[in-house]
């Protein structure tokens, strides 16, 4: 072990020493962001970038149960990114789904996939709900497999889904308007039932949410770290709850 090591594992103890058990949020959104660019920094592929990247879920997962989070959100695939050419996608689907078995065979959490499953290749959705059956019984950290994700299409969906369930049981637009509230939306989002993230990590620099969650980060913390997703270190995810937990939570301003 190097001395950059030795002091990097010195201050990974430190930090993760000094947080306070009360300060742990529920439920953590991740979005996995820089799996190419890391790629193209080390002269591979976006496969191999992928490949890296899915190898960083475990670890993830293995930090949030040494800290006691509940839920965590994983962003792997987004609506938008589903209009690249198939060449490109193909090794990406290969990737999720060898991500969502390694998940599910762990035997530790409870995989849910959420997103639009409609619109991804067949084998991809079949591998998704194999791994959310396979788990289901199991009483561990919730993992929101968020593929074929975005926000306004969640959001859309969600209306689209309580207009029906009220036309079933004969209720009238008019009547439906006069109850309508925020919670009758959420209780059929992607995520009901669940609470609502906290904390929202993104990964490679860049400083917005691109859709992530919209509804349900009304009231979240941001986090973002310089590293890309590969490279995200046990230290960097321990920075993002001290910045979590040092910060004044005000709902509604």
């Amino acid at each position: 072990m190097g001395l950059r090591d030795l002091v990097y594992g010195l201050y990974e103890r430190r930090l993760g020493a000094v947080l306070d058990p009360a300060g742990i949020p529920r439920h953590v959104g991740v979005i996995l962001d820089g799996n190419r660019r890391w790629a193209r920094a080390s002269g591979a592929g976006p496969a191999e970038g992928y490949d890296a990247g899915a190898q960083k879920i475990r670890q993830l997962l293995g930090w949030c149960d040494e800290v006691g989070v509940e839920v965590v959100t994983l962003w792997l695939l987004s609506t938008d990114n589903l209009s690249r050419p198939a060449a490109e996608l193909a090794p990406l689907f290969d990737v999720i789904e060898t991500a969502a078995r390694d998940v599910a065979a762990a035997g530790r959490w409870r995989v849910n996939p959420v997103g639009a499953l409609d619109l991804l290749p067949d084998h991809v959705s079949r591998h998704l709900k194999e791994a959310a059956d396979a788990t289901v019984d199991i009483d561990g950290t919730l993992v929101n497999f968020a593929v074929g994700y975005g926000g306004r299409r969640e959001i859309t969906d969600a209306v689209r889904s309580l207009l029906h369930e009220h036309a079933s049981r004969g209720t009238s637009i008019e009547d439906l308007a006069q109850v309508l509230d925020v919670e009758h939306i959420a209780q059929h989002l992607y995520t009901r039932g669940q609470p609502d993230p906290e904390l929202v990590i993104r990964t490679s620099g860049e400083q917005r949410l691109s859709g992530f969650l919209l509804w349900q980060s009304a009231h979240s913390e941001f986090y973002f770290c310089e590293a890309y997703w590969p490279d995200f270190r046990r230290v960097d995810f321990l920075r993002a709850l001290r910045a979590y937990a040092a910060r004044n939570r005000r709902f509604g301003s």
